[in-house]
């Protein structure tokens, strides 16, 4: 039996699909980041540091994928907005270990729910099925890449559910 779903033109509409969701979902957020003089880099250094508090800048750096260059200049402003704060590490002063300040965290919480909004009513109008085989799609992609970092064994899952 030949899987329809593979055909060269249904991979192109997937990537094309990808693409515009990905633009899209960003979107979202894109009035409160300028509202609070922020980008889309300095969401990304955000939302890692939310996921994983007390990263090295270098795993920030693998994780993320983006040059040393793009994310010291979008790292820069966060610690001088004071929206992240930089801790030496007790087991290795060479280690710099991130954190949200308080308000940093305010900030990324209310970016994330602007985006788990849509989320829940996209999942919710999808079922449960469906947000099962986009979660396999997702993970999939993910741990094809070759990527350092990126993997969905690293995946930590804080709890993020409003109060």
């Amino acid at each position: 039996m030949e899987l329809l779903f593979l055909r060269d033109e249904d991979m192109r509409q997937a990537q094309d699909l990808l693409m515009l969701a990905c633009r899209s979902f960003t979107a979202i957020i894109d009035d409160a980041l300028h509202a609070h003089g922020l980008g889309h880099a300095h969401y990304r250094i955000m939302q890692a540091i939310a996921l994983q508090p007390g990263m090295a800048v270098g795993a920030l750096l693998d994780t993320l994928g983006i040059t040393k260059q793009s994310m010291s200049r979008a790292l820069g402003e966060l610690l001088s907005m004071d929206l992240v704060r930089q801790e030496t590490a007790a087991q290795d002063r060479r280690r710099r270990q991130l954190y949200l300040t308080t308000r940093g965290s305010e900030i990324e919480n209310h970016l994330f729910s602007l985006q788990r909004e849509v989320l829940l009513r996209v999942y919710r109008n999808a079922g449960g099925k469906a947000v099962d085989g986009f979660r396999r799609v997702m993970h999939g992609l993910i741990d094809e890449s070759d990527a350092p970092g990126v993997s969905t064994d690293a995946l930590h899952h804080p709890d993020r559910s409003s109060p």
